[in-house]
């Protein structure tokens, strides 16, 4: 690469390549670290890791993508959209939904135990999470919450 070349002359990526940081871009989204060549093989269906490293090369001249070091799992997407701050306000992680189900889940049965008057704000707060979890795109959770959050209004009323 000529050293003349500044950064707004760094050339866009092919389609193919576009993919290729797509996926390393999600991968580090949801894991926390970057792929290793055998996991990029296997999640774009390539046929071999040399031509992962072929692509990887490519982008590493081209300048879309960095090694922050020479060891494993540290390929970091340049112009990445989630390291620029501009993170979409329900991107969640797996790892995170299941950690966000497992409090609601905690906090519900909190409020299920409770013997005698059932608080409005108590129920309240179980709505707001039941609500946030469809804001997040786990309509499936929230789903699974409904029933639960009838019955307790239910019991409430009667407590009235």
């Amino acid at each position: 690469m000529d050293d003349s070349k500044n950064k707004s002359e760094i050339v866009r990526p092919t389609k193919k390549q576009q993919e290729l940081l797509q996926f390393i871009e999600s991968f580090i989204a949801q894991h926390g670290y970057s792929p290793s060549y055998r996991e990029i093989m296997k999640g774009l269906n390539y046929n071999s890791v040399a031509t992962v490293a072929l692509h990887v090369n490519n982008l590493l001249k081209r300048g879309h993508l960095k090694k922050r070091d020479y060891s494993a799992r540290s390929l970091e997407v340049v112009n990445s959209k989630l390291n620029s701050g501009s993170l979409p306000t329900n991107l969640i992680a797996p790892s995170e939904e299941k950690w966000l189900i497992d409090k609601i889940e905690f906090a519900f049965r909190q409020i299920e135990e409770l013997g005698g008057d059932l608080k409005h704000t108590s129920l309240d707060h179980l709505y707001v999470l039941v609500g946030s979890l469809r804001v997040l795109g786990i309509e499936g959770a929230a789903q699974s919450f409904i029933p639960r959050l009838s019955e307790l209004k239910k019991r409430q009323s009667e407590a009235l």
